[in-house]
């Protein structure tokens, strides 16, 4: 996992950053400090512990419950720093944010945001408003459409219709294909966005979210 003997603690006055990245989402948490006796319990119990000015050798989450599991250590070609990619229980920032760093951290999770999206449209009774991502239709093409707020959103029809976003993911991908045929690169790229937000519809509907993808494509690297 890590050798903290190679690590360089005087570089630092005794101690290493650490910089805190969410192992599913790539979404950098936070940046701390910690020092080896840190680092040892953190290889002893599996959950970030990190050495503050203020609090002086800090379990993360220990009065929260936002632990942070440990997925992996590694230390930078320096050896005073060092990654820690987690899996959180909860936020990072004391703020309640997700990220220390605030939302545009959040940027790097671009399919993150969109399955939140479209989970917040499943449950919440959400009306009107443009598929995300999706282009061609009534709604994305800023056609007038009085009946907006009378109906349900594109991906609540999705969720509602089986054949309706089966037939859609089959159009998307059939697309995404000519496309690719074609040599058309820019158009691949569009068809591309259409295919992960339906395909990422359809998941839901089974229950399914974009985590359970990461956690098939993190065992299949394993």
């Amino acid at each position: 996992m890590l050798d903290i003997d190679s690590l360089n603690f005087e570089k630092g006055g005794g101690v290493v950053t650490v910089v805190t990245q969410d192992a599913r989402t790539g979404v950098v948490l936070m940046v701390a400090h910690a020092d080896r006796e840190a680092l040892d319990r953190t290889l002893a119990t599996g959950e970030m512990h990190y050495r503050s000015r203020s609090r002086g050798l800090w379990h993360k989450g220990a009065t929260s419950g936002n632990v942070q599991r440990v997925v992996s250590l590694a230390a930078d070609c320096d050896g005073d720093a060092v990654l820690a990619r987690v899996a959180p229980a909860g936020p990072a920032c004391h703020t309640g944010t997700t990220s220390c760093f605030g939302d545009p951290a959040l940027g790097a999770d671009v399919l993150g945001a969109l399955d939140a999206t479209i989970a917040a449209r499943a449950g919440s009774g959400t009306r009107g408003g443009s598929p995300p991502f999706a282009h061609g239709s009534a709604e994305s093409t800023g056609a007038p459409n009085h009946s907006d707020a009378e109906r349900p959103s594109y991906t609540q029809r999705l969720l509602a219709d089986r054949n309706l976003r089966l037939k859609k993911v089959g159009e998307e991908a059939a697309e995404l294909v000519v496309a690719c045929a074609d040599g058309d690169a820019p158009r691949a790229a569009e068809e591309a966005a259409d295919l992960v937000y339906h395909t990422l519809v359809a998941l839901r509907a089974l229950g399914l979210s974009l985590d359970d993808v990461r956690a098939v494509l993190a065992q299949r690297q394993r």
